[in-house]
């Protein structure tokens, strides 16, 4: 006759089947209506990015545009239904293909698009109140167009920018020079970059179905690995917090799958797991305060996330956030702009054809006190270097802050400006109005005044679209011009 196995064995069998981990009760809760973005017309161009962008004050959102290219910036608290004639960035002659926010500067972001440059934008203290159309500085240096744009995450305006053209370009933003051309490495389209935790490595996942490590400094090749996933459909490759990469893309029988590898010995990987034959590509965000990548596909409804550890299996299934929406981009909040007193530890905002819908992940507890084992010190807003340190082959690792008290937004601090049209990194001026003539009698404004404060409005609106249809012809008649030759 057996003996029952005690109660130590059996505790002892269940702990190997269900993995411990603070995460693995983690849960996605989309917010309610009113504190969506509304009535907004994401854009439907070709092209496997996020078409969102998010950061403690903003959000920005690649919308459709007529004749060139825009994106929206709203304001965090700017919920409900947007104005169709809300103001929007749109100096691009072309559909902009990505966008960026500084990791030092919540108020400048990046665009790439496909009328071949990249433009970096100052936008003001409280959101635009006017269209956008004069950019800081224009990056020009690619010849075809611009998918990929990527601040460093510890050196201060360091910006790459990967091209069509299967170029990759690092840029010193503070004079507008193209620093870094890394040509002649990839011989088709790149799918994807990613910095390395200190910014002396990228990462690069190409059509050419190769994974390539790459110093860019020294302009090497320190790593790869062909066939990482051997479908044709496209790849992601990301470096994790200790050095390894993660990668996304599909297995020869079109089956998604996610890997695991060492950059020291890319012969085998660490781990691959096979997922879905679903065709949306793969985006991957990760938390390396957390070790959780989170997968969003385009085209899916859910939100798949592991955990990363260092036992076996290695890439650890946690949960699935599931709704009946497909989402057409994804935007990834940076851990500074969450709310720590919620135990929220991830918030994504989920792209619909005509919305944006916060969703927020959360790890259940009972107390109200600071969790100190969510929110070990996370990236801070300070850069560890200056752009010139960073060329000169210095590294910093990113400058981390407690998030206990939350995350207060320090001041911008001042840019040695090099040239006339680099960075302004002071406090960003408000957008000045036009200013309305005012009786000094009357403190209240009249009928004919109103209308003439928004005539001004209009006029000024008009006035810089004019321009911009001005330099978008200019452009087009050089193209003929050089068609005709």
């Amino acid at each position: 006759i057996q003996k029952p196995f005690s109660s130590l064995v059996f505790s002892e069998m269940i702990r190997r089947v269900v993995r411990q981990s603070k995460f693995r009760h983690v849960f996605g809760q989309a917010v309610k209506n009113d504190q969506c973005y509304d009535d907004i017309r994401v854009s439907r161009v070709t092209w496997d990015s996020a078409f969102c962008a998010v950061n403690p004050k903003f959000v920005a959102i690649i919308v459709e545009a007529s004749g060139g290219g825009a994106f929206l910036v709203l304001p965090l608290q700017k919920t409900g239904r947007i104005d169709k004639a809300y103001p929007t960035v749109c100096g691009h002659t072309g559909p902009v293909l990505d966008i960026d926010w500084c990791p030092h500067n919540d108020h400048v972001i990046a665009s790439g698009s496909e009328d071949c440059t990249v433009m970096v934008w100052q936008i003001p203290e409280n959101g635009l109140t006017a269209p956008l159309s004069e950019p800081v500085v224009v990056l020009e240096g690619h010849s075809k167009r611009v998918g990929i744009v990527m601040w460093h995450p510890t050196a201060r305006n360091v910006l790459l920018s990967a091209g069509c053209d299967n170029l990759i370009i690092i840029w010193n933003v503070g004079t507008g020079e193209a620093l870094i051309n890394l040509e002649d490495m990839h011989p088709d389209v790149i799918f994807n970059v990613c910095w390395s935790r200190n910014g002396s490595l990228i990462c690069t996942a190409c059509k050419d179905k190769k994974v390539r490590v790459i110093d860019p400094r020294k302009g090497k090749i320190i790593a790869e690995k062909d066939k990482a996933h051997e479908g044709a459909r496209p790849m992601r490759a990301i470096f994790l917090a200790d050095g390894n990469i993660f990668t996304t893309g599909f297995s020869r029988m079109s089956e998604r799958q996610l890997a695991l590898w060492n950059p020291k010995n890319m012969e085998e990987p660490i781990s691959v797991h096979e997922m879905d034959p679903s065709n949306g590509v793969l985006l991957p965000f990760y938390d390396p305060d957390t070790n959780v990548v989170y997968l969003c596909g385009k085209g899916d409804s859910s939100i798949r996330y592991f955990e990363i550890t260092d036992e076996a299996p290695y890439v650890h299934y946690l949960n699935t956030f599931s709704s009946k929406e497909p989402q057409r981009g994804m935007g990834y909040m940076p851990k500074r702009g969450l709310d720590v007193n919620k135990c929220e530890i991830a918030r994504f905002y989920k792209l619909h054809e005509r919305k944006c819908e916060p969703i927020i992940m959360t790890v259940p507890r009972k107390s109200d006190l600071f969790q100190d084992d969510l929110y070990p010190d996370t990236a801070g807003p300070d850069p560890a270097l200056e752009a010139e340190e960073w060329f000169d082959g210095k590294n910093g690792e990113p400058i981390l802050i407690s998030l206990k008290h939350g995350y207060v937004p320090g001041k911008n601090r001042d840019l040695k400006v090099v040239k006339k049209n680099v960075l302004d990194n002071k406090a960003p001026k408000k957008v000045e109005e036009p200013a309305i003539p005012q009786k000094p009698a009357s403190p209240q404004l009249t009928k004919n005044e109103v209308k003439l404060e928004e005539l001004l409005r209009e006029v000024k609106s008009l006035r810089d679209l004019v321009t911009l249809q001005d330099r978008r012809i200019a452009k087009l008649e050089e193209q003929v011009a050089k068609v005709a030759i």
